[in-house]
C-alpha cells in the first residue's frame, strides 16, 4: 500500500462518488459528484468502476504526494495547468507520481470542479453506502468533511501499465435545458422573465445550492409553498425573487415554488459553470430530456472504451523556461549582448 499526502489544496476539495441513494423519504441527503461525466472519465482512465471515489478538486491550487511507492492517477474536469517534478500533466490523461513526487494542480481556467481519480479508488468505510462528504451533515470517508492540508488517503500501491489517454466528445454548448415546473404556475410572466434573461451564478454558491443573480422573478401568491421533495438541478425562488438551483448536497424536500428543473444530462455542464460567466435557460419537453438522458447514459457507459494509450509530448516546463528557444537573445541591460554594425555590414 502506499499512501496520496496533501500537502495544500483548494477551498471546496472533498471525496465523492455517485452519491447515497434510497432513504431521501428519511431525509438523506444524496450528495455525490456535481459532473458525474468527469469524474467517470477519470476512473475510465485508471479501469475504475465508473463512479468509484475521486477527489472532487476546488477551483484553485492543489498539490498532492505519493508517500510509501507509486501511486497513479487521473486527472479531469475542469481545464487547468497541472504538473509533475516540471513535466506537464494534460486533462484527461493518467500520470504515475514516483515515492515522494508531488502533482501540482493549477487554478481551473475553465469551468469550475476537477476530479482526481486514483488507482484503484480511494480507500474508506461506506457510510449509508457512500464514500460522499456532506460537510452539513457529517457524512462522508475517509474524512466526513473537505479535505485539509496534512490529510492522507491510503491509496493502492500503482501498477505498471502504460500511461493513458480518454477521447471524450467536444463539451456541449448553449443554454442550460429545464423542464419547466412542478410549480411554473406561480410566476405567470415570470417564466418569460426566466427563459430570457442573462444569469449569473453567484460568489456565494456552494454544493447545496447555486444562487443566480439576474432579473427579480415575482411570486404569483407568495413564495412559501407546503414543503414537497427536491431533487437535483430543482430551481427554487425565494422572497427576494432570485433563483437557486439546487445541487448534490441539497435537503430532500422545500418549501420555495420551484420554477424549473435542470435536466439530469445538463446538470454537471451547469455545475461546471464559472461564476459571474452569463448563460441563458432553455425550456425542453419531458420527451426531450429523456432523450437527452438516454444520449448521456450511453457516453457514460462508452467511456471504457474510448480509454487509449497515451502518445501526448509531455513538455519539461522547467527545461522549457530555462532554454533560449528564441535563438541569440539581446538583454537590453548587458551591452555585451548588443549588434553594433560594423563597416562591412
Amino acid at each position: 500500500m502506499s499512501k496520496l499526502i496533501i500537502a495544500s489544496v483548494s477551498p471546496g476539495t472533498s471525496v465523492q462518488d455517485i452519491g447515497r441513494f434510497g432513504a431521501q423519504r428519511y431525509g438523506l441527503v444524496p450528495s455525490g459528484a456535481v459532473d458525474r461525466l468527469a469524474m467517470a472519465a477519470a476512473n475510465a482512465l485508471l479501469g475504475n468502476p465508473l463512479f468509484a471515489a475521486t477527489i472532487e478538486l476546488g477551483p484553485l491550487n492543489s498539490i498532492f504526494t505519493a508517500k510509501g511507492g507509486a501511486v497513479r492517477v487521473a486527472l479531469s474536469g475542469a481545464l487547468r495547468p497541472a504538473d509533475v517534478a516540471g513535466t506537464q500533466v494534460i486533462v484527461n490523461t493518467t500520470v504515475t507520481l514516483a515515492d515522494g513526487e508531488s502533482i501540482n494542480i493549477g487554478v481551473a481556467r475553465s469551468g469550475t470542479f476537477g476530479y482526481l481519480a486514483i488507482e484503484g479508488g480511494v480507500r474508506g468505510t461506506p457510510m449509508f453506502g457512500s464514500l460522499a462528504v456532506n460537510a452539513r451533515a457529517g457524512l462522508g470517508s475517509p474524512y466526513p468533511r473537505p479535505l485539509q492540508a496534512s490529510d492522507e488517503l491510503l491509496v493502492a500501491t500503482a501498477s505498471a501499465a502504460t500511461e493513458k489517454r480518454i477521447d471524450l466528445p467536444a463539451p456541449v454548448e448553449g443554454p442550460i435545458r429545464v423542464v419547466l415546473g412542478p410549480q411554473d404556475d406561480e410566476f405567470a410572466d415570470g417564466k418569460d422573465l426566466f427563459l430570457n434573461s442573462d444569469w449569473k451564478i453567484s460568489a456565494t454558491s456552494d454544493r447545496m445550492g447555486y444562487r443566480l443573480e439576474g432579473p427579480v422573478i415575482k411570486h404569483l401568491h407568495g413564495h412559501n409553498i407546503v414543503s414537497d421533495g427536491t431533487v437535483n438541478g430543482s430551481i427554487q425562488v425565494p422572497g427576494n425573487g432570485q433563483p437557486i438551483v439546487l445541487m448534490p448536497d441539497r435537503g430532500t424536500s422545500g418549501g420555495y415554488p420551484k420554477i424549473a428543473t435542470v435536466i439530469s444530462a445538463d446538470l454537471g455542464r451547469f455545475g461546471q459553470t464559472q461564476p459571474g460567466m452569463p448563460f441563458r435557460f432553455k425550456a425542453i419537453t419531458m420527451a426531450e430530456a429523456q432523450a437527452a438522458y438516454r444520449a448521456y447514459a450511453d457516453l457514460l457507459q462508452s467511456l471504457p472504451g474510448r480509454v487509449h494509450d497515451s502518445n501526448i509530448l509531455m513538455l519539461d516546463i522547467k527545461a522549457l523556461l530555462n532554454a533560449n528557444v528564441a535563438g541569440t537573445a539581446i538583454d537590453a541591460i548587458n551591452d555585451a549582448t548588443w549588434q553594433v554594425a560594423t563597416a562591412n555590414t
